[in-house]
């Protein structure tokens, strides 16, 4: 299998924490992808063949068509391996906790496109605050109701939610996310201490 991959993308290291979790890092080739949120799609290190919308991760694979969307794709390897992140028992928390930490990441996105995207001058604070205000918002609710969860067996919740507060630390650091959320900021100095989170930290590729 190949995946379209940039080690920035907290969408990325999802992927990547579930293969070095399971244990089957090595069978996905990463395919460097680039580009910039107003691209065309057409460079060679962008997915459009595989995926219209020209977005990564995209993963191909030898038996159909390619996959996108990192929930798809992690969905899809968890049943490959047999890896147990998305138990039944508990199946509709875990997928709604993984699509709170991917709003987490797209409005964290979004943050750093509106920079590199517009000229100074264009720039919509408000816009901005927005995102980070959807930010704040999310993370007060998984402080407030979901620490139980975090605190349980590994799962697919578990991996988006430190991917995303990894990219916060990444991209948004000097907004200090940790205030006011001791619970969180705890479970993920522990967290982060995983060797899946280390060997795919943004600081480390």
């Amino acid at each position: 299998m190949q995946l379209f991959h940039n080690p920035a993308s907290p969408y990325c290291r999802k992927v990547d924490v579930l293969l070095h979790e399971t244990g089957h890092f090595g069978d996905v080739e990463p395919l460097p992808a680039g580009g910039h949120p107003t691209a065309t799609g057409a460079d060679a290190n962008m997915p459009v063949a595989h995926n219209p919308l020209g977005k990564i991760p995209t993963l191909l694979r030898p038996d159909g068509p390619a996959l996108y969307d990192s929930r798809v794709i992690c969905r899809y390897l968890d049943t490959l391996y047999d890896a147990g992140l998305y138990p039944d028992h508990r199946l509709w928390e875990v997928l709604t906790l993984e699509a709170t930490a991917d709003g987490v990441m797209e409005a964290a996105v979004l943050m750093v496109y509106e920079g590199r995207s517009r000229p100074a001058e264009l720039r919509h604070e408000a816009w901005v605050d927005a995102q980070w205000l959807k930010v704040t918002r999310a993370l007060d609710v998984i402080e407030a109701r979901w620490m139980s969860h975090l605190a349980g067996k590994l799962d697919m919740g578990h991996i988006a939610v430190a991917c995303a507060l990894g990219y916060l630390d990444f991209r948004h650091g000097e907004r200090d996310w940790r205030t006011g959320r001791a619970a969180l900021a705890s479970w993920f100095a522990t967290f982060e201490e995983r060797p899946s989170m280390i060997a795919t930290s943004p600081e480390q590729v």
